[in-house]
């Protein structure tokens, strides 16, 4: 490919337009109105307009971006993540223009975006899947029926979409026909597509992902793990690699699983399939993102492979390079993201013009972020304006380094979760390794919010 169109913005369509810079690829970015001045749009080779500012009226327009990318005479489109970027109608439109989208195919990010359909292709590859129904359920009877059947706790989740919407926990059959609707009406509101399934809930498991790279010639690795068990209502804070938790058997175990979705999916480009690991070690997929995740970094951390040029290099016909041995973990890593909102305010989003914004540095260092000083944080859009990754020899070092990168990082003006995210970072359970998906709760509840930064 000599020129590709950016589906996205902010951080990542940033990190895309690096990658295309070193691999000789010419970019164009779309932007709207509000993210003129974006860093994205400033340092691409080209830009085009898509809209005004909210996304529902740009980014999400796929109609915009395809004409985008005629106009511009593109050989691809990458779609970053968010957006339009698990849509199967966005990627099947661009396949029909004869332009490459830069992921999967459409068929395949169709199949494993409907949850219900990616566990059933998860069991049929030998891989074990949360107890539960085998596709969506018709109503709230039929919940309750395979709620008694598999025990409560039960969770019930949309079918498409992520990010904790159309999802309710429930203990109880008094609540499942409540808890049923609201999930349902959620996840039609957000995704188009009313329809929920039902798992037995893992009580505090740990939240493991791992990174596969296929090329479009069969061969297929894994890249190791990410643990993303510290999270806020299902939105990730801390992510790291490798976990603290797997042991080498257990982690080759769910490298072969991970491999094992993706082969029997038809797979191609990066992805990532994630599991749930409980207390005693034993593992289920949930779900599998057809996508470049936010926290690669670790990933490119560990391993010194830039998954934004592999996905670059599998979209214009190249073979990987390199076969799973070759893969090693060759240090630890951390990825904390930087939110403007206030954690005093229950996270609530805090637009506006940044004043002082100064990014840390020194050894084992990265910080990934569209913004500087004198930029204005659109209020149209998700809150993150960057991502700090650090590496060290040994998880300790890792965490101190971290915690010495986020003292440095300097944001005025707005608000942001940096003194948040350090308290979390330097927290015992967290330094001892014992974090699970319920780990941010309870540190909530032993302390006060600690004091706002901005």
């Amino acid at each position: 490919m000599q020129k590709i169109l950016i589906a996205n913005r902010g951080e990542i369509a940033l990190r895309i337009v690096r990658a295309c810079k070193e691999l000789g690829i010419e970019s164009v970015a779309v932007y709207s109105e509000a993210d003129e001045q974006s860093l994205h749009v400033q340092l691409a080779d080209g830009a085009i307009c898509i809209g005004p500012g909210r996304s529902s009226e740009s980014y999400l327009r796929p109609e915009r971006i395809i004409a985008a990318a005629e106009i511009a005479n593109v050989d691809g489109i990458h779609p970053g993540y968010g957006f339009l970027s698990e849509d199967p109608d966005f990627a099947e439109q661009v396949e029909s223009c004869g332009i490459k989208f830069i992921g999967p195919n459409s068929d395949v990010i169709r199949k494993m975006g409907d949850k219900a359909v990616a566990r059933q292709i998860a069991a049929e590859a030998g891989v074990p899947t949360v107890p539960g129904s085998t596709g969506p359920v018709a109503d709230d009877k039929e919940a309750a029926k395979i709620a008694h059947e598999i025990g409560y706790p039960v969770i019930i989740k949309a079918v498409s979409g992520g990010g904790g919407k159309g999802m309710r926990l429930v203990h109880s059959a008094s609540a499942i026909s409540r808890e049923f609707a609201a999930a349902s009406m959620e996840a039609l509101k957000s995704f188009g597509n009313g329809a929920v399934y039902v798992e037995k809930f893992i009580e505090k498991p740990r939240h493991i992902e791992f990174q596969i790279l296929a090329d479009e010639h069969g061969n297929i690795v894994h890249l190791g793990e990410r643990d993303c068990s510290v999270q806020r209502r299902h939105q990730k804070v801390i992510e790291e690699s490798p976990s603290p938790f797997l042991t080498p058997e257990l982690r080759k175990e769910m490298g072969d699983a991970a491999v094992a979705v993706a082969r029997h999916c038809g797979y191609r480009n990066a992805g990532t399939v994630e599991f749930l690991v409980d207390a005693y070690g034993k593992f289920y997929f949930i779900e599998m993102n057809a996508r470049i995740q936010v926290e690669h970094p670790v990933t490119e951390t560990v391993t010194g492979i830039d998954l934004v040029a592999a996905q670059l290099r599998i979209a214009s016909g190249e073979r990987l390079g390199f076969a799973q041995e070759d893969v090693q973990q060759r240090c630890h890593a951390i990825e904390c993201r930087v939110c403007a909102e206030d954690p005093e305010r229950n996270f609530a989003p805090c637009p506006g013009e940044i004043g002082l914004y100064y990014t840390p540095g020194g050894p084992g260092v990265r910080v990934d972020s569209h913004a500087y000083s004198g930029y204005t944080v659109p209020q149209y859009y998700d809150s993150m304006i960057g991502k700090v990754i650090v590496s060290g020899a040994t998880r300790q070092e890792a965490i101190e380094r971290m915690n010495r990168a986020l003292s440095e990082y300097l944001i005025g003006g707005i608000r942001c979760n940096i003194p948040f995210t350090r308290a979390v970072l330097m927290d015992p359970v967290f330094v001892e390794g014992k974090a699970t998906t319920h780990f941010i709760e309870e540190f909530m509840a032993r302390n006060a919010a600690p004091n706002r930064q901005g």
